[in-house]
């Protein structure tokens, strides 16, 4: 679980000789990413069968700092290297630029980011084909593969994006993150309590933007129906609470004040 941290006119610190020894993935593991994403896993691909990776914009922000504020003291160490305040987390997410990266988000039948990973492309132009990975995931949602399932969607948009080296910088002693680096076939680099992972990324193909098309489609339809049954939900608590109000008045002979149902959904 790492913090992306790019900052202008500064260079990932990539010792002499170290891209010449990075292996590229092969093909038959790029293949099966393309075309079974989720379902080599168990997931089913069906848009309502599971948990769906959606791309997340500005709109989100609330959303992906109530995530991270959910973490607690260890877990913020892991992922941003330090014990990250309240208000640092919330000055990250302020400043995340979603022109210069991306970043996915993994939503359960509650609508709550229970997953989220950060893809920030560099902003030094003699590193323009560089991206940096990092990711957290709620520990009531650990244990299913979901930080996994977060790499490989962000492996295959940097694909498609043009990104030639993704990177991932974590402390050493976060083992998920070096163990998911480490199953794509990344070399990891380890310095005191700090650790470097890279991974040559191939070029795109039609396969790797076929399936990313596919899943953001399925994602999206995930969440409309999630939200459309969050809202159904929520209309019949509604009336639950009406019922019981209008029984409490006939048996008190008080006048009852229906409550207002709130219409639209969180977007």
């Amino acid at each position: 679980m790492t913090q992306p941290d790019f900052k202008p006119g500064t260079k990932p610190d990539i010792k002499p000789g170290l891209t010449e020894e990075i292996p590229q993935p092969r093909t038959s593991e790029l293949n099966q990413l393309d075309f079974q994403p989720e379902s080599r896993r168990g997931f089913r691909l069906w848009p309502w069968g599971g948990m769906h990776i959606r791309e997340l914009g500005p709109r989100q922000r609330e959303r992906i700092a109530r995530h991270l504020l959910a973490l607690d003291l260890h877990d913020r160490y892991l992922r941003f290297g330090y014990v990250a305040s309240d208000e640092q987390i919330r000055h990250y997410v302020d400043s995340l630029d979603f022109s210069h990266g991306v970043v996915f988000g993994i939503f359960n039948r509650l609508l709550r980011l229970v997953a989220v990973a950060h893809l920030a492309y560099s902003v030094d132009r003699d590193l323009a084909s560089c991206a940096e990975f990092g990711v957290s995931v709620l520990p009531s949602s650990r244990g299913r593969g979901l930080g996994q399932r977060l790499f490989e969607r962000a492996m295959r948009h940097a694909r498609n994006e043009g990104v030639e080296l993704m990177f991932i910088h974590a402390l050493s002693e976060n083992i998920p993150m070096l163990r998911i680096a480490r199953r794509a076939g990344a070399v990891v680099q380890r310095d005191g309590s700090e650790a470097r992972a890279y991974l040559r990324l191939p070029p795109a193909t039609f396969d790797s933007r076929l399936s990313e098309l596919i899943e953001e489609q399925l994602a999206e339809a995930d969440y409309r129906l999630k939200r459309q049954a969050r809202q159904f939900w929520d209309f019949l608590a509604g009336l639950q609470e009406v019922r019981q109000g209008l029984r409490q008045g006939q048996q008190t002979g008080q006048t009852f004040e229906p409550p207002k149902v709130a219409k639209g959904g969180p977007g």
